[in-house]
């Protein structure tokens, strides 16, 4: 029995599906490594994310003696295979809210992190608008302009005051 012919749309479409299958594997392969990462936290990660409550800046840029100990601290959580959000719920229990670099993205907190990008959204389209107007109303000044400029665009009085200006030079 002989072989049907390959259909080349046939090909084309089982190229798409393996560029497809691809991309998944690949976007898995990184989102298991950032969970892996949620499971197995480095000490700088978390000194960026993790603030000195005596200085009041970051753990990375911090020197205080306490800044020390909770470095030690996250050191040792760290070794114990504690995960990143395990020793954040620690020095928050320990040290308060005010620990945490962002605030929690719960309750009034939420503000934090919806009212910048809403705030951002909301001034793009008002810039949009006052644009456009801006744009529709120069446009109409133009026509005006050239109107002028031909010789019918201006008030009856002032032209007939004009004109008699005009004839005062003339004689």
């Amino acid at each position: 029995m002989a072989a049907a012919p390959a259909d080349p749309a046939s090909g084309a479409s089982l190229a798409r599906g393996g560029a497809a299958l691809a991309v998944i594997l690949l976007a898995l392969g990184v989102v298991g490594t950032a969970w892996a990462t949620g499971e197995r936290p480095t000490l700088a990660e978390l000194e960026t994310e993790i603030i000195c409550p005596t200085c009041r800046t970051t753990l990375d840029q911090s020197s205080s003696p306490i800044a020390d100990r909770m470095r030690a601290f996250i050191r040792a959580r760290i070794a114990a295979g504690d995960s990143k959000s395990e020793i954040k719920r620690r020095l928050v229990a320990q040290f308060g809210e005010q620990v945490l670099a962002s605030p929690p993205r719960r309750g009034f907190n939420l503000l934090a992190w919806v009212l910048p990008p809403v705030g951002a959204v909301l001034a793009a389209a008002l810039l949009g608008v006052l644009a456009w107007r801006w744009s529709r109303k120069r446009a109409g000044d133009g026509r005006d302009g050239e109107h002028s400029q031909a010789g019918g665009g201006l008030d009856p009085e002032l032209e007939r005051r004009l004109e008699e200006e005009l004839r005062r030079f003339e004689v």
